[in-house]
């Protein structure tokens, strides 16, 4: 059994930051890359940022600059510093990570229930 779990969501005024983090937990026996996703009422979900277990990281060009992924390998947590936040960036945040658990040969893809961004005045 693997679960996902985000946290650090909420309200913020445009240009504060906020902090988005991630944890997977149980029976792991290997993460390849984490990332997370976002997505606003009646918009299609779109890629924020990933992170592979190597450290490298790739974002999207509208977040590119302000936002920052990081990860801990050994705590299965992913992190998204979000600063200098826009309305645009109003949405919910997925934390999706490809994992591997015990006793299995192959990565699947999990998901986080959400958290949710907003960035208002």
């Amino acid at each position: 059994q693997v679960e996902v779990v985000e946290s650090g969501g909420g309200l913020v005024q445009p240009g504060g930051s906020l902090r988005l983090s991630c944890a997977a937990s149980g029976s792991i026996a290997g993460i390849l890359s984490m990332g997370w996703y976002r997505q606003s009422p009646g918009a299609q979900p779109e890629l924020v940022a990933t992170i592979t277990s190597g450290g490298s990281a790739n974002y999207a060009d509208s977040v590119k600059g302000r936002f920052t992924i990081s990860r801990d390998n050994a705590k299965n947590t992913v992190d998204l510093q979000m600063n200098s936040l826009k309305p645009e960036d109003t949405a919910d945040y997925y934390c999706n990570a490809n994992i591997r658990y015990s006793g299995s040969r192959s990565y699947l893809g999990y998901w986080g229930q959400g958290t949710q961004v907003t960035v208002s005045s």
